[in-house]
């Protein structure tokens, strides 16, 4: 990735590849970088947005576009993506990860490798899912997991999405390592749940990383403590 870290090609518009961190939101990356270029650039008003959010519990690749790259946004948003992904089954919990406590355990031992790798191979190509209520999806203007944490219950609507890639890269008892490449508008949260149901147990996710936005790859990407450090840096000279 290369940045020139000048007011002027911030405006002219930028494109950053960032490695979120753990507990951080998208929204939180945008807000510390727009914070970074006013502190050590004196740049009082700039556009910065984000192309997708990626849960506080992931980590890994958030694409953000500063100034007039921010009318790109939509452009990277239709972009495929790829994760890792940790599943644990055996149990559930409300928000298909680890927001939210376990609520019901099921049976896992019944479990074999051959039965993971065909319920595997049935999830790749153009599936249905169901968004997790926990989600900032909205309905009649609500997000949804605002009403979620307030213990009401709205009917979803399964869509379209696409799994071009599902791949078992782990298995450890009750533990499965997947690497995903899938379509917009897919939860890797609700893929856990689902394999979990298919399998004849529970599944939730465990830890996600985002490795890839269409060509853009997590190994390209700057830590945010990076960022500001490379931009103060800059300031000094």
């Amino acid at each position: 990735m290369n940045i020139e870290y000048s007011e002027e090609r911030f405006r002219e518009g930028q494109v950053l590849l960032i490695n979120k961190p753990l507990e951080w939101t998208s929204f939180d990356i945008v807000n510390k970088i727009r914070l970074s270029l006013k502190r050590y650039l004196g740049i009082k008003k700039i556009k910065v947005g984000h192309a997708g959010t990626l849960d506080p519990l992931a980590t890994g690749l958030v694409i953000v576009c500063t100034g007039r790259a921010t009318k790109q946004i939509d452009q990277f948003l239709g972009m495929d993506k790829q994760y890792i992904a940790d599943v644990r089954l055996g149990a559930t919990t409300p928000s298909f990860d680890l927001e939210t406590e376990v609520d019901k355990t099921f049976p896992f031992e019944h479990i074999t490798q051959e039965a993971i790798h065909n319920t595997i191979d049935s999830f790749r190509g153009e599936i249905e899912q169901v968004p997790p209520m926990f989600s900032a999806l909205k309905v009649k203007g609500r997000k949804l997991y605002e009403l979620a944490r307030q213990g009401k219950e709205v009917e979803l609507k399964a869509r379209k999405i696409t799994i071009s890639e599902l791949n078992l890269l782990e298995w450890e008892g009750q533990n499965l390592k997947l690497d995903v490449s899938c379509s917009k508008g897919t939860y890797i949260r609700s893929l856990a749940r689902d394999l979990g149901y298919e399998l004849e147990s529970g599944g939730h996710l465990t830890g996600l990383i985002r490795t890839r936005i269409g060509p853009y790859q997590l190994s390209e990407s700057l830590s945010i403590v990076d960022f500001e450090k490379n931009l103060a840096t800059f300031a000094t000279k």
